[in-house]
């Protein structure tokens, strides 16, 4: 009896000073490079537009009905949720690992062997009986310590496995706001086009008319009217093309909100989205907090550390401890007869590999590598966040530069088409200056109407760069 007091109290000493010790290195940050402020920002200003929700953020109501659409509808924004649901399954099977597995067992048997086997002359010399009983019930623990803190760093890799599948379905929602809002905003500039190029064509069927009657009244010539048509062609021509760009914009807009395809009802127009002057971008540093894609790698970059503490626990002694114990007798009817049928065993085994130990450093070996690649990813999405928000901060002010200049040129343009109709009318311009100006104005709508989408459409990407977009 002392013999195993001794026994018993040394495999629970191995296991509390075992369980003190832990491989592997608890997560730290690594340092990543930010700079004060970003590109074009002179002062540094916590407040930040990606710390509004889209709804603030986005305030046209149609747009606001496609997001709610998408959030609610978009097959992979509906798959990323539904991998959340796999890592949870998966982290509470990894918080159970630590636990002992208890197991009921239930048993009868019956033998009867042979009256002419040494099993049978044997059962009926001792037991007065051709057969056999045996009856059984009881319980079974096993228990694997969690020498090394192995365990411990398993349920870490899950709990930072699971967080990053939730901080990547946020990555996909943001990134689906900007995705409608971007299509949304062309799908307004290519109706906007549409209606600039009905009107281009009406001032040339308009300018064509007015060359036919000056020739035949021997004012000009054939060639001036050939001239005027072809322009008037030339114009015709863009209605079906802003019409299939606008129809496939409108399909693809409905596939992305898990529509399906089919024509847009929308009565707003570009101009009636307004662009901020000011669109506060916050802190650099604010970015590990705020983007779900960076959060994702740092999660990864937790599971690949917490990965590799466990590849080296795998190279260390595993201690099991097992028990058991219940009732047990060879009649029905002494079955529950107690004291006298019960059983139990206790034991303990201490695993250490030998053979495949070259294996499993190798797999530690790799873990390790791992590990580095997940630093290296984390410091490229930092710093492809931080560049993402710097574009978008230099296209914002650059944008609004040029939407000046168009707005000007578009208006000078648009009277000079008028001067030089009333020109070609008093036979002061001829016909090839009328469709220079025509042509002109034409290009400057268009060129204008491009700037503004652009406009909006950066303004979304700063809010997604930012991290916004997921609440």
């Amino acid at each position: 009896m002392k013999n195993h007091f001794i026994i018993w109290s040394t495999l629970l000493l191995i296991a509390i000073l075992a369980s003190a010790c832990k491989v592997g290195k608890d997560y730290e940050r690594p340092e990543v490079s930010l700079p004060d402020n970003f590109r074009n920002v002179s002062f540094a200003d916590t407040s930040s537009i990606a710390s509004l929700p889209w709804k603030t953020f986005l305030t046209d109501t149609a747009l606001q009905n496609l997001v709610n659409k998408g959030i609610q509808y978009n097959y992979n924004l509906q798959m990323a949720v539904n991998r959340i649901g796999i890592a949870e399954a998966a982290l509470k099977q990894a918080k159970a690992a630590g636990l002992p597995q208890v197991n009921l067992l239930v048993s009868g048997q019956y033998n009867r062997p042979s009256n002419n086997s040494l099993s049978g002359l044997s059962t009926s010399s001792f037991l007065g009986s051709s057969h056999i009983e045996n009856y059984n019930a009881g319980l079974s623990v096993a228990w694997e310590a969690d020498t090394w803190g192995k365990i411990r760093r398993g349920k870490e890799a899950a709990l930072a496995t699971y967080l990053q599948t939730y901080e990547a379905t946020r990555a996909v929602q943001t990134q689906l706001v900007a995705d409608i809002a971007r299509g949304y905003f062309n799908t307004l500039l290519l109706a906007g086009q549409l209606g600039i190029a009905r009107q281009a064509l009406r001032l040339s069927d308009s300018v064509l008319q007015m060359t036919t009657l000056l020739k035949e009244a021997g004012e000009t010539n054939s060639l001036a009217v050939q001239q005027a048509d072809v322009q008037k062609q030339t114009t015709a021509l863009l209605i079906p093309q802003l019409e299939e760009s606008l129809a496939l914009q409108e399909n693809a807009l409905q596939v992305l909100t898990g529509q399906l395809p089919a024509p847009l009802k929308l009565s707003a127009t570009l101009g009636d989205v307004t662009v901020p002057v000011s669109l506060p971008p916050g802190v650099p540093s604010a970015l590990l907090s705020r983007r779900p894609d960076i959060r994702a790698a740092e999660l990864a970059l937790t599971a690949a550390n917490a990965r590799a503490g466990v590849a080296q626990g795998n190279l260390y002694p595993v201690l099991n401890i097992t028990a058991a114990g219940g009732i047990e007798s060879f009649k029905a009817s002494n079955w529950f007869n107690i004291p006298g049928s019960l059983f139990g065993i206790a034991g303990g085994t201490l695993l250490t590999p030998v053979f495949n130990r070259r294996e499993l450093k190798t797999r530690y070996e790799i873990a390790k590598k791992e590990r580095e690649q997940a630093v290296l990813q984390f410091r490229e999405t930092v710093l492809n966040a931080v560049g993402e928000v710097s574009d978008a901060l230099v296209r914002h002010e650059k944008l609004a530069q040029q939407q000046e200049i168009a707005v000007k040129r578009a208006a000078l343009l648009k009277t000079a088409v008028a001067n030089a109709k009333l020109l070609y009318q008093s036979d002061m311009a001829n016909y090839l200056e009328v469709i220079s100006a025509q042509t002109n104005a034409l290009q400057a709508e268009l060129s204008l109407a491009d700037i503004c989408r652009a406009q909006r459409d950066n303004m979304v990407e700063l809010y997604r760069s930012l991290g916004g977009g997921w609440k």
